[in-house]
């Protein structure tokens, strides 16, 4: 071997060392999630069509440290963002622009559509009676990567900092085959989004669905889960149904009191409760030092 060759070799050893604890590194980082955590609800849907790429930017205009969103799994195997098993007649038209009646309704099982099929439905147009402050515009269903991508260039452009995602899985064992794939299958998709934007470390997977969460502790113990509850059992049962510790309790927010906060404290699980929609409901929970907050209207957490 010329010391020619040996130079090059010494230096290809070095970058791929370099390399390796660069990766090593990247790993091993931890982002800090917020001291408290500001989420609006499916993007904040008192103000902006839910779980829409515009309320995101909007949501984050407004000082959220943490997107709120739902999952879907389309026929083609697509992660999406929306909240209902079916396209719902209250808030979304057809392609044509016509109203959903709810007797067609049942027709639209997201599970069973295809993606581009999907994204045809207009999200947005139409008022909806339960947000009447909602801005109305068009828009549409999108995949997560989608999204992810389209938040992470919005950070960038206006020079804001990164945010947090707390990701929820939409499916229940009823729904297995019909409404939602197994949740292996929806863990593993869901996944295989996240760990291609490479955005691990900012995310959060919550769900009421125990079984999602538990193949998560198991296959990726490292990705942060918050178990929702809305039900009349303890803290002690709802953590033995789960199994372990979650990140996050993310309980009905009228389950939520100063004994529950404490426990959940003293296991060194966070408190963030859902949907919190007035002003004096909000001051109330941070006073009993909740971890954070979910709300359909973001503009009342405040910056």
């Amino acid at each position: 071997m010329t010391m020619k060759n040996a130079n090059f070799l010494l230096c290809i050893a070095a970058i791929g060392l370099s390399s390796c604890k660069t990766m090593q590194q990247r790993m091993t980082t931890t982002a800090q999630f917020p001291a408290f955590s500001n989420e609006g609800h499916r993007g904040g849907r008192g103000l902006m069509p839910e779980n829409t790429i515009p309320a995101m930017y909007h949501a984050i205009d407004l000082g959220m440290t943490t997107l709120e969103m739902d999952t879907h799994i389309t026929k083609d195997q697509e992660v999406v963002v929306t909240h209902d098993d079916y396209l719902s007649p209250a808030f979304m038209l057809d392609p044509q622009g016509q109203e959903i009646s709810k007797s067609d309704a049942r027709k639209y099982a997201v599970f069973q559509m295809d993606y581009v099929a999907l994204k045809q439905f207009d999200l947005g147009s139409k008022y909806y009676e339960a947000f009447p402050q909602q801005k109305k515009m068009k828009s549409y269903i999108p995949r997560l990567g989608e999204l992810i991508d389209a938040v992470q260039q919005y950070l960038k452009k206006a020079g804001k900092k990164q945010i947090f995602y707390n990701i929820e899985t939409k499916c229940s064992p009823e729904g297995d085959g019909l409404l939602n794939p197994d949740p292996e299958t929806f863990v593993q998709l869901l996944m295989d989004v996240i760990e291609k934007k490479g955005i691990q470390q900012f995310v959060v997977i919550q769900s009421f669905d125990k079984r999602t969460l538990q193949v998560l502790h198991k296959k990726y113990p490292q990705m942060k889960t918050s178990y929702l509850v809305a039900n009349k059992k303890s803290f002690e049962e709802n953590i033995a149904d789960l199994g372990f510790n979650p990140f996050i309790l993310s309980p009905m927010y009228q389950m939520v009191n100063a004994e529950l906060i404490k426990k959940c404290h003293e296991q060194q699980i966070k408190v963030i409760p859902w949907t919190v929609n007035t002003a004096k409901e909000i001051t109330e929970l941070k006073a009993l030092n909740v971890d954070g907050i979910i709300s359909d209207y973001p503009d009342l957490l405040g910056h």
